[in-house]
């Protein structure tokens, strides 16, 4: 589910293509078929632009020595959304280098402020923890995602001598705090629960955090029907093992949502299936959606990839543009896929002696006909 500050549903929906690297390049074509199956059965206007193949792959990197081609920012803008597969090839290039030079370049750029993540046990899916059912695990994490503790304010002095140090600071501006917690609000006011937990630290952090907590008490006072609850960030990790059923919202800064979004669907089984949104919520620049699962080198290549975390990626950008009969069609053609799909359709990763194109071809084929 994702909330859109504008009203109105638009008449078309364009979108750059962006496999990138490792496997995100075999889980793209899956991507793609599922979503002109939705199209066609919705009458959606999709036009799916294939021409950035080569665009942030460290391929690209190693021949030009740039993830991103000149004018990148001014050519993607005329887009709606980023479909986006995968970057990082980290036995060739560093990792900083290639996140930094594409995925981060993004998110900074269109100012794609929230990350959401879906926490969902799906069917067919085993769960880590004991005695869980579908229905008890469905939350999403909302994170800050492009200040706090992840800014690139600080730096190194005297290197290699005993005086070295180095610093990096957390940058937390009240216009970057208020817009992802009012994001966060607008969510679970919409969601039956109404109730939204906040990811803090202020019994350590003694600035930042206590800001946050201070911003988290100003803007609950414009949703008084929303149940608000805090709790500090190493219980809140305990209780996502112990009892994940308590969450419907979570918000935290930029490294506190990058932890809870990561063990959130390791706590469903489904870390490898995930999908994740970077969004600008206003659409004044185009939004990103993604499989959670990286490039996985040591896949790629081989055809085994689930592709199950690009489908739900591309049925997450659906549903925020307004189209959600054809998102809730993807949704359910997911699950039935994931509980009933044969062991020759399900990926190894999931039992199955199946291929990236028979799962991804059995969703296509659910998409078009239930």
């Amino acid at each position: 589910m994702s909330v859109r500050t504008t009203a109105e549903k638009p008449r078309s929906l364009r979108v750059a293509v962006i496999p990138g690297d490792g496997i995100g390049q075999e889980v793209m074509p899956e991507g793609l078929a599922c979503l002109r199956a939705a199209a066609e059965r919705y009458n959606i206007d999709l036009e799916l632009d294939e021409q950035f193949k080569d665009w942030a792959t460290c391929e690209r990197y190693l021949e030009t020595g740039s993830m991103l081609p000149e004018g990148w920012k001014e050519k993607l803008s005329t887009y709606d959304a980023i479909y986006f597969g995968a970057v990082g090839m980290p036995e060739k290039v560093p990792d900083h280098i290639s996140l930094w030079g594409s995925l981060i370049q993004f998110r900074r750029e269109f100012d794609q402020y929230i990350s959401l993540r879906p926490c969902k046990l799906m069917p067919g899916i085993p769960c880590p923890l004991s005695n869980k059912k579908i229905g008890d695990i469905d939350f999403w994490v909302v994170r800050e995602n492009t200040e706090g503790e992840y800014s690139s304010i600080g730096g190194k002095m005297f290197p290699n001598t005993s005086r070295e140090f180095v610093v990096q600071d957390t940058i937390m501006t009240r216009t970057g705090v208020d817009r992802v917690l009012k994001y966060a609000f607008e969510l679970s006011n919409s969601r039956p629960k109404k109730h939204l937990t906040s990811a803090t630290k202020s019994n350590g952090i003694s600035i930042s955090m206590p800001y946050w907590d201070e911003r988290v008490l100003e803007m609950s006072k414009s949703y008084q029907d929303v149940k608000v609850d805090k709790y500090h960030i190493d219980i809140l990790t305990a209780w996502f093992v112990l009892r994940p059923e308590l969450f419907d919202v979570v918000v935290g800064s930029n490294l506190f949502g990058d932890i809870l979004s990561d063990l959130g669907p390791a706590c469903t089984g489904s870390i490898g299936i995930a999908p994740s949104g970077n969004i600008n919520p206003e659409g004044d620049w185009p939004s990103l959606f993604e499989p959670v699962h990286g490039s996985a080198p040591d896949i790629a290549g081989k055809g085994i990839a689930n592709p199950v975390g690009m489908i739900w990626a591309g049925q997450m950008m659906l549903e925020h543009f307004g189209f959600k009969d054809a998102a809730d069609t993807m949704m359910r053609s997911i699950e039935i896929a994931l509980e009933s799909g044969g062991e020759n359709i399900r990926t190894p990763d999931i039992g199955g002696k199946g291929t990236c194109q028979s799962l991804g071809s059995h969703i296509a084929s659910l998409i078009s006909k239930i």
